[in-house]
């Protein structure tokens, strides 16, 4: 949002010693709302696009270098949320950030990707070295039962981040008894072996600890009931996933 010709990012929470979202130590900024509505989501709170914490590129980047000395092989994050809601800030801080050497990831599951806008997506990646895309499901029926939305704008983004030849690191979330079924992994797969800028393939396990939050915002969780994925089931969605692939050979 831009402020007496300022623009600000609306922040949810920053985490100074990211381990989990990409390379390295990481300085992670969560920005705030999502247009997708996972019923699995361990970040509620973000979903709201009300205001929260504002903050210019200056200001974030003052904070970073507090810590900097921690990510010498790391770098900056932006998640959220989804961070692309944010996109003329987003282009802001990453374009600053490489001007100090700073090493930029976006996390993303591609929810307000807009091909119209394609300038304006193809200025961000110039300024990203990495993505994290999360590909929910890759049905599209299914996709729409779990997150509210279709997919059909996650997959044309993945396309897309291809043909700039962006380094992508694919996540799967797996949950058992909604995106666990070996032929949605089959077809996945299938997916992930036409394009060419897959960096790494990371499965998620679904986890129960975002239950509490949802229960302290007042909100009915609805996957009461489904267990985290066993050892099992996690490494048969790695080999469906992962054998064979061009940089797990």
């Amino acid at each position: 949002m831009k402020i007496s010709n300022e623009l600000y990012a609306n922040v949810h929470s920053i985490e100074t010693l990211g381990a989990f979202d990409g390379p390295g130590i990481r300085y992670v900024l969560f920005l705030q709302g999502c247009p997708f509505q996972c019923k699995y989501c361990h970040n509620r709170d973000t979903w709201s696009t009300k205001q929260n914490q504002l903050m210019t590129t200056s200001q974030i980047l003052e904070d970073y270098q507090k810590y900097s000395h921690f990510y010498k092989k790391g770098g900056l994050t932006v998640s959220g949320g989804e961070p692309l809601l944010q996109l003329p800030f987003l282009i802001e801080l990453f374009k600053a950030a490489k001007q100090n050497g700073i090493h930029t990831c976006l996390d993303t599951s591609a929810a307000s990707f807009n091909s119209k806008k394609q300038d304006n997506f193809k200025e961000l990646m110039v300024y990203t070295d990495l993505v994290l895309l999360d590909i929910k499901h890759i049905d599209n029926q299914k996709h729409i039962n779990l997150t509210g939305a279709p997919n059909t704008q996650v997959l044309e983004f993945a396309r897309y981040l291809d043909e700039l030849g962006v380094k992508v690191a694919i996540r799967h979330v797996l949950v058992p008894t909604f995106t666990d079924d070996t032929n949605d992994l089959v077809k996945l797969r299938s997916f992930l072996d036409t394009l060419t800028n897959v960096v790494s393939i990371e499965i998620l396990p679904y986890h129960t600890k975002g239950i509490s939050k949802w229960k302290e915002l007042g909100f009915e969780y609805t996957l009461l009931g489904i267990k985290e994925p066993d050892a099992d089931s996690i490494e048969k969605a790695e080999l469906i996933l992962k054998k064979g692939y061009q940089f797990y050979k």
